[in-house]
C-alpha cells in the first residue's frame, strides 16, 4: 500500500508521457486523475495507520552507494506527520488533476501536461516521504525539473 502511493503517480507519468500517443488525450485524462485519486486513497489509509494507530513504516527499496562507514540507501520513511503531509499533497493534487482535465480539454497536448502534473506529484510524495536528506534533494531537485517542464508548457 505504501509503495503505491509513490508508484501510482509515477506510472501515470510514464503512460502519459511515453504512452500518450498510444493511449490519446482521453484516455490520459481519465489515467492520471484516476491514479491520484487511488493515491489518494491509500494515503487515506496510510494517514490512519500511521497517525490514529500510532504506527510507522520503513521501505527499503536498495542501496544507492556506501563510502566507508557512509551508506546510503533508497529508503522511505511513513509515520504521522508524513502520512498527514500524504493526505494533503495528494487531495490538493486530485483536485489539480481533475480541474485541469476540463481546463485543459481543448489542448491537443494534454497528455503531456498531465504527464508533467503526475511527475511533479511522484517528486512531491518523494520529498515527504524521503528517509535521508540525499532522497530529499533529489526530491526537492525533482519538483524544480517538473515545475519548469509545466511553466515552460
Amino acid at each position: 500500500m505504501y509503495g503505491c502511493i509513490l508508484a501510482l503517480p509515477l506510472l501515470s507519468f510514464l503512460t502519459t508521457c511515453l504512452g500518450g500517443r498510444f493511449i490519446g488525450s482521453g484516455g490520459a485524462s481519465y489515467l492520471a486523475p484516476f491514479a491520484v485519486l487511488v493515491a489518494l486513497f491509500f494515503s487515506l489509509l496510510a494517514f490512519f495507520e500511521c497517525s490514529i494507530l500510532t504506527s510507522s513504516c520503513f521501505i527499503h527499496v536498495s542501496s544507492w552507494f556506501t563510502a566507508e562507514l557512509f551508506a546510503c540507501n533508497w529508503s522511505f520513511m511513513f509515520d504521522g506527520v508524513t502520512a498527514t503531509m500524504l493526505l494533503v499533497i495528494s487531495g490538493v493534487s486530485s483536485l489539480v488533476h481533475v480541474y485541469s482535465t476540463e481546463y485543459m480539454s481543448n489542448d491537443p497536448h494534454r497528455a503531456r501536461f498531465l504527464g508533467y502534473l503526475s511527475l511533479f506529484t511522484f517528486f512531491m510524495l518523494v520529498l515527504v516521504t524521503a528517509d535521508n536528506f540525499l532522497i530529499m534533494f533529489f526530491g526537492w531537485e525533482g519538483i524544480g525539473l517538473a515545475s519548469f517542464l509545466l511553466i515552460s508548457f
